[in-house]
This record gives structure tokens, C-alpha cells and sequence, in this order.
């Protein structure tokens, strides 16, 4: 447990600075581009983080479950492998990529180079997934710590100088802010691969069990594949998100210039402020995979059930009090990137959807270290559907427009957290009431 707390608070740390430079980062690109701009910017990132978690292949997760399950011996024949196979995928997905987009113009009428400046985070991402992957699974929290605080002070420091030093057109500005994303990658990735050589020469001179290839791409693709599979479906959802919403609001009546607008108010406003919290709910789960994972394979009841029970009491010393200092504080908050109530009303109206996302995550740390990852996946599947549809129905009704959206974002996060949750307490035979054992315990 030493372990967790020390993890948890060291990464939380480094995440609330990390987080206040992305609030800044946000609000300069706001401030920036207008409320239109923005609308366009959010409309590219989510492609950009369907490039991100392709590139990766959900390496980080496969290989600190692994490393963490297995002694320092099994290390290097695995690392080894990893890197050998991110090699052969990074030359496969450009390949496939420069082909997509040469017969498909995407984003063209936005600025023609966009396409081009996102395939650069492939082999970025792609390599120092491995390292991200190894220093979690030993638990050595301090690496991942600083590549986060790394990738956020370069971004911000390319957007102030650049915004400050020229005057661009709108095009050209959403193409610096990609830019600085990129920039900042760059440089974890120095970073990140700097350290990994020297714990690999560290490795080198220890005792070494070589492992076959079969086995090695079983532990990783077990793991890789559904939750690669599971966060493309996330982030496909999310591509497809603003569009749903822009044409909805447009079949309830609006023009497509202010149903971009009003998307500009909820991605780049209400969830910049909303999800600022969730920096607390990222670094439980990433230290939480480990310590799940070992616990889980070594059949540790106990452990499992004081981790949750931590996690739950965590999330809610910190998720209640924010959550009711966001309703009280809307429109100061709102007010810091636009002079508008309608943002307030907005961000306001979606605090569920913030509150309750502050408990998934950690609960989907769980699924992946009891080996349900599937389950997982099957959640966000039936909770897209139905929030993508009651999106669709109540906002395109001329009454509810934005409210009915809102509303059927809020239903999804709360079915996707029960379904989470009542899993979890199935797998490891408590009741999801009392947290006390009731069925026993069976791992796969």
C-alpha cells in the first residue's frame, strides 16, 4: 500500500501543475482562436488522439502489467520484443496513413498541412510508449511524473511565444497550436528514451530468462489488443461526437455557425474546467494498474478490496467538494474564457457528467488489472449507443437543443460508472452496497 500512496501522490502532484499549465495552455488557445476557432481546434483533436492511441498500441498498459506481474528476469527479453514489434507496426500504420490521406483531403479546409504535421506523432508516441510502459510497471513513478510536467511546459511555452511574437490568420494559429503539441511530445519522448537506455544497460548486466516469442506476443496482445480496441472505439466516439452534436443542433434549428459555437462552449470551456479535477482520477489509474495487477495474480482478496475502498474514498473527499464549488463558482470560472451565461448555464448542467467520470476512471484501472478488459470495452459500446441516441432525441427537439445534449452526455456517464462499478464488486465477491465479501472470490 506504501506504494500506491507514495505513486498516487507523487503523480497527482506533478499532475496539478501539470493540469493548472493545460488550463493555461487552453485558455491562451481560446483566447486566441474565439469561440469559433476553438470550435474547429476540438474538432481536430480527437483525431489526433485516435493517431495517439493507435501509435501506442496501449503499450503502456500491456507492459506495466506485465512487468509488474513478473520478476526483473523476464524484463529484458520483453522489452526487447516490445521494441522490435513497435518498429514493424510504426513502418505499417505511416505506410497505411500517407495513403489515407492522400486520397481522403481530411481537415483540407481548415489548413492543407494538418494531416501531414499529425502523422510526425506516430514513431514519437509509438517508441516512447515502451519506456512509459516499463517505468510503471516498476513502479518508478518520478519518470512519468516529469515527462508529463515536460510535455505540458513545452506546449505552453511554444503557444505564449509564438501567439506573442506574430500575428497569425486562423488557419495558420490552429496549425501553431498543433504545433505545440507536438513539440511537447518531442521532447518527452527525448526524455522518456534518455532514462529507459540507462535502466536497459541496467538490465543488461543482470540475470536474464529468455522467454518465446509466443508467449511474449500473447502477454502483450491480450492486453494491447482490447484496450487498444477499447479506446479506438473511445476515441472514434469522440471524433464522431462533434458532428453529432453540430447536426443536431442544427436539425433543432440553429445555423451551423452557433451549433459550433455552442460546441465551442461545452469541449473548450466546460469540460477545460470540469475535467481540471480529473487529474487525481488519472494518477490513481496508472498506479493502480501495477498494484491491481499483482494483487490480481496472486489472488489477493484482500488487497483488491482495500484498494477499491481507498479509491472510492479518495475520489469523493476530493470529487464532492469541487463539484459543489463548480456550481456555486460558474460563472467566475466560465468568465475566465468567455463573458458569457450561457457557458455558465452549460458548464453548470454538466457536472454530473465530470463528477461521475472522476470515479470511472479509476474503475476502468481496475478492469484492466483483473483481466476484464473486454468487460470494459462491452460498457462503453452500450453507454455510447445509448447516450449517442439520447443526445440525437432530446437535442434535436427545438425545447431542449443544448439541454437535451447535455442531458444525454450526463445518462451515459451514469450508466458507464454503475456498469464499471457493479462489475468490479462481482469480480472480486463483495456487495457494491455494503463493500462486505458476500460470493467468493474467482479469478480468471
Amino acid at each position: 500500500m506504501s506504494n500506491f500512496f507514495k505513486g498516487t501522490i507523487l503523480l497527482a502532484a506533478t499532475a496539478f501543475i501539470s493540469e493548472c499549465i493545460e488550463f493555461l495552455i487552453n485558455l491562451t488557445i481560446t483566447k486566441e482562436l474565439g469561440e469559433y476557432g476553438v470550435g474547429q481546434y476540438m474538432t481536430i483533436i480527437p483525431l489526433i488522439g485516435l493517431v495517439m492511441i493507435i501509435s501506442s498500441m496501449e503499450l503502456p498498459i500491456s507492459i506495466s502489467k506485465f512487468i509488474a506481474e513478473k520478476e526483473e528476469l523476464y524484463h529484458l527479453t520483453m522489452l526487447k520484443y516490445a521494441m522490435k514489434l513497435t518498429i514493424i507496426f510504426i513502418s505499417i500504420l505511416l505506410t497505411v496513413s500517407i495513403l489515407i490521406f492522400m486520397i481522403f483531403p481530411i481537415f483540407s479546409e481548415i489548413h492543407p498541412l494538418i494531416r501531414w504535421v499529425i502523422l510526425l506523432l506516430v514513431p514519437i508516441v509509438s517508441i516512447s510508449s515502451i519506456a512509459r510502459g516499463y517505468f510503471v510497471g516498476i513502479q518508478k513513478m518520478g519518470q512519468v511524473a516529469v515527462s508529463n510536467l515536460l510535455k505540458r511546459s513545452t506546449q505552453l511555452f511554444i503557444l505564449v511565444f509564438i501567439y506573442q511574437m506574430f500575428d497569425f490568420q486562423l488557419e495558420v494559429a490552429i496549425l501553431i497550436a498543433l504545433f505545440s503539441l507536438i513539440g511537447g511530445e518531442l521532447l518527452v519522448f527525448i526524455y522518456l528514451i534518455s532514462a529507459y537506455v540507462l535502466q536497459l544497460r541496467y538490465l543488461k548486466n543482470r540475470p536474464a530468462v529468455n522467454i518465446p516469442k509466443s508467449q511474449l506476443a500473447k502477454s502483450l496482445m491480450e492486453v494491447s489488443v482490447p484496450t487498444t480496441a477499447m479506446r479506438i472505439f473511445h476515441s472514434l466516439t469522440h471524433a464522431i461526437q462533434p458532428f453529432l452534436i453540430k447536426y443536431t443542433l442544427v436539425a433543432a434549428g440553429l445555423s451551423m455557425g452557433e451549433a459550433t459555437e455552442n460546441f465551442g462552449l461545452i469541449s473548450g470551456v466546460a469540460m477545460t474546467i470540469g475535467f481540471f479535477p480529473a487529474f487525481i482520477a488519472h494518477s490513481l489509474m496508472t498506479v493502480l494498474i501495477p498494484n491491481v495487477s499483482q494483487a490480481f495474480a496472486s489472488h489477493n482478496h484482500e488487497q483488491l478490496l482495500q484498494l477499491l475502498k481507498r479509491v472510492i474514498l479518495l475520489t469523493s473527499l476530493y470529487g464532492i467538494p469541487v463539484t459543489i464549488g463548480f456550481y456555486y463558482f460558474a460563472d467566475e470560472l466560465t468568465g475566465i474564457f468567455v463573458n458569457s451565461a450561457t457557458a455558465s448555464y452549460f458548464f453548470q448542467l454538466m457536472l454530473p457528467y465530470f463528477f461521475l467520470h472522476y470515479y470511472t476512471i479509476p474503475f476502468q484501472a481496475f478492469l484492466i488489472g483483473m483481466n476484464l478488459v473486454k468487460d470494459a470495452f462491452l460498457h462503453n459500446i452500450w453507454t455510447t449507443i445509448i447516450s449517442f441516441l439520447m443526445i440525437y432525441f432530446l437535442g434535436s427537439n427545438e425545447h431542449f437543443v443544448m439541454d437535451g445534449i447535455i442531458v444525454g452526455m450526463n445518462m451515459g456517464a451514469i450508466l458507464l460508472m454503475l456498469l464499471h462499478y457493479f462489475t468490479i464488486c462481482k469480480k472480486i465477491g463483495i456487495s457494491p452496497l455494503s463493500l462486505r465479501k458476500g460470493e467468493m472470490f474467482i479469478p480468471h
